[in-house]
């Protein structure tokens, strides 16, 4: 499967450098979930960061205590 950006974006890094990465679509799985979502591609030295975007997306949340990924009781519903 080939991803393709859609378009560019622009992100301020926390140290307040802006940037501007290429963004697109794709779909995103872990376990027996699977979500749309769109993702920046990263530049070599970029960090790698799944976002609470796509862990929300997916139904999964971070366990406070194992650090590891388990499904969510249930999602916020604003």
């Amino acid at each position: 499967m080939s991803i393709e950006s859609k378009t560019a974006r622009r992100f301020k890094t926390i140290d307040s450098r802006l940037l501007e990465r290429k963004v697109g679509e794709v779909i995103i799985g872990y376990i027996d979930e699977k979500a749309t979502r769109i993702v920046v591609f990263a530049d070599r030295g970029d960090a790698e960061v799944l976002g609470v975007d796509a862990l929300e997306g997916l139904g999964l949340e971070v366990d406070p205590i194992t650090k590891q990924l388990r499904k969510a009781e249930a999602l916020l519903a604003l």
